[in-house]
Formats: structure tokens, C-alpha cells, sequence
């Protein structure tokens, strides 16, 4: 398990070199809540006691948090690791990050994506210097590939989750939002592979263990759910999560170290529905310091409609994770 002390020198490293993103509140009022539907008009009176705060990962370089990890993991690698290279397996953010991280460090990065990763993600990761690689849809056939290329060339992989280095670096947004509302009573997070969340609740119940954690997944890739629910791994075909609109959290199963800090430090995981999530980046997009992708928007969706799930807290905050959208997507929003 991952401790204290190893997010606070994560933190370290990483000053200067991701952005210190702040908290901005949600104001429902301001982002067209009477034009959205039905759904939306209860949550005023649902949340009239309850504050949101927003803690823009969309702000990074590479409009992600994913970075923080992947910076604070290559880091760690000795002087003849990083000659070799790294390669990592990713649908697009964790790609970026990677890809991002290894230029600032002087490393060759080699990414295996899957066919189906937005061109916004895949150009970008190629325009940061990474060799990429295509394959099928599964996060397990990704998975094999790199492990396949790192055999024969000898690269360090860099997991998008499953690591604990990659948890310390993602734990810092946790001593952030900490820092930034110290009387922070319930935090959501977005939930894929689980990289995210257990860095944030591990950071965060370490240092005060009253505050709740909330994950939040699409119904169509709710495996951490299932897995918590059950208290082993489970999990989902690839061909039933890449359904979902939400790309960054289309895993089919949450990794082992991640669980252990997930039924460690992790009060509950909920689901939202594809049209939620919908509702979400589009009240998100009417400021353009909230805009999210699909994944992004996960956590406010679930504030927004599952109240009647949460923690009845009066300060809570939404993690956004991302804002790498398409831009048709984008557009489409503003014109609905």
C-alpha cells in the first residue's frame, strides 16, 4: 500500500511540471440548466443545501490528468531503463501523458492504442514523438502487445494503472483538492482502470479519513462496481465496454493494486447512464475552463443524478479528468 509520504514526494517531483490546477464552483445557474432535460429540473431542489466544486484535470498540458503519473513513473526509472525506452498500452490520455513525459525526460515512447481511440488523442500522442501501434478494441489485447514489444526490445512499461508509482502521481490531485477546501466533505471520481481513484482516496483518507470518496463509472463499464460489490475483480467483455460514449473508461477490469487501495479507501462506486453523461459535458462545455470529454464528465454527472446516492455533504468536488473532446462532439454540444 501505497503511503503518505510517497504521495508528498510525488507531489515534489512533479512541481513545475504539471499545472497546479484550483478548484472552480459549479454554478448551475449559469450553465443552461433550464434548457436540458427533464431529468435536470430536479436537481436544484435535490442539491439546494449542497456546493459542487470542480477540479479541472482538463487544464493540463496534454488536457488530462493522466500525466502525473506517467511523469513521477518514468522518473523513477533507472539511467539504462530509460536508454531502452518505455512503452505503455492506452486509449488516448495515459498516451498523451506518457508520451508527453518521455520527450521532457529524453526517452523513446512506443504506445499501443486501440483502433478505436478518438484521432484527437491519437494525433496528439504522435505529434508528442511516440511510435504508436494499433490494435483491437480489448484493453487486454493492448495489454499483450506491449508486454510482447517490451520482451523483444527491452522497454520499460509504463501501465496506465496497475502501478504504484502511477497511483502517487495521480494521488496528488487528492492533496490538492485538500489544500484548496480543507473542509472538503465528499469527493467523486471517475473510475477506469482505477489509476485515478485510489491515488485520490488513498491521498485523501490519509490525511483525513472522515471525508467520503465516490466512484463513478458508465453503467456499460461498471466492473469496479461489480468488483467492489463482490469483492474480487471482475471482469467485462471488451465488446459490451467499448459501448460506452465514455473512451478513457472503457477497461475491461480494474487492476490488482488499484483494487487493494480501492477496498482500502474507496466509500462506494455508483453508475451513471450514457445520456447523463450527455447532460453533464454539455452544462460543463457553456464555461470553456470546464470543458470535458465523455470521461471527464463521469463525476458531475453523478452528482447531478444520483443524489439520492451521495453522501448528503455540503461541500463536495468532481474531479474532471479530461477535456481531450472531438471537436464535432464539441460543437454538437453547443448546438443542442
Amino acid at each position: 500500500m501505497i503511503t503518505l509520504s510517497e504521495f508528498l514526494s510525488a507531489q515534489s517531483l512533479l512541481r513545475g511540471i504539471t499545472v497546479r490546477t484550483h478548484l472552480i464552483e459549479f454554478n448551475s445557474a449559469m450553465n443552461g440548466m433550464p434548457h436540458v432535460s427533464p431529468p435536470l429540473r430536479d436537481v436544484g431542489t435535490a442539491h439546494a443545501d449542497r456546493r459542487l466544486l470542480l477540479k479541472p484535470e482538463n487544464q493540463q498540458p496534454i488536457g488530462a490528468f493522466k500525466l502525473r503519473g506517467a511523469y513521477n513513473k518514468i522518473a523513477s526509472l533507472s539511467d539504462t531503463e530509460r536508454k531502452r525506452g518505455v512503452i505503455s498500452y492506452s486509449s488516448g490520455n495515459h498516451a498523451q501523458g506518457v508520451a508527453y513525459a518521455a520527450r521532457a525526460l529524453g526517452v523513446k515512447a512506443v504506445i499501443v492504442m486501440p483502433n478505436n481511440a478518438p484521432a484527437i488523442k491519437r494525433d496528439a500522442t504522435a505529434k508528442l514523438g511516440a511510435e504508436i501501434v494499433v490494435v483491437g478494441t480489448g484493453s487486454d489485447e493492448r495489454k499483450a502487445k506491449a508486454e510482447e514489444l517490451a520482451a523483444h526490445h527491452g522497454y520499460a512499461i509504463v501501465p496506465p494503472y496497475n502501478d504504484e508509482k502511477i497511483i502517487a502521481g495521480q494521488g496528488t490531485i487528492g492533496l490538492e483538492i485538500l489544500e484548496d477546501l480543507p473542509e472538503a466533505e465528499t469527493v467523486l471520481s471517475p473510475v477506469g482502470g482505477g489509476g485515478l481513484i485510489s491515488g485520490v482516496a488513498a491521498a485523501i483518507k490519509l490525511t483525513n479519513p472522515k471525508i467520503k470518496v465516490i466512484g463513478v463509472e458508465p453503467e456499460l463499464a461498471a466492473d469496479a462496481q461489480a468488483s467492489l460489490r463482490a469483492g474480487k475483480i471482475v471482469q467485462f467483455p471488451a465488446e459490451q465496454v467499448s459501448r460506452t460514449i465514455a473512451d478513457g473508461l472503457r477497461t475491461q477490469s480494474i487492476g490488482p493494486i488499484n483494487f487493494e487501495h480501492i477496498r482500502a479507501f474507496v466509500d462506494d462506486i455508483i453508475t451513471v447512464t450514457e445520456d447523463e453523461i450527455c447532460q453533464a459535458m454539455k452544462l460543463l462545455a457553456a464555461n470553456p475552463a470546464t470543458v470535458a470529454e465523455p470521461s471527464g464528465a463521469v463525476a458531475t454527472a453523478g452528482f447531478l443524478f444520483h443524489a439520492d446516492q451521495l453522501p448528503r455533504t455540503k461541500f463536495n468536488v468532481a474531479i474532471i479528468s479530461g477535456g481531450n473532446i472531438e471537436p464535432d462532439m464539441l460543437e454538437q454540444l453547443h448546438r443542442s
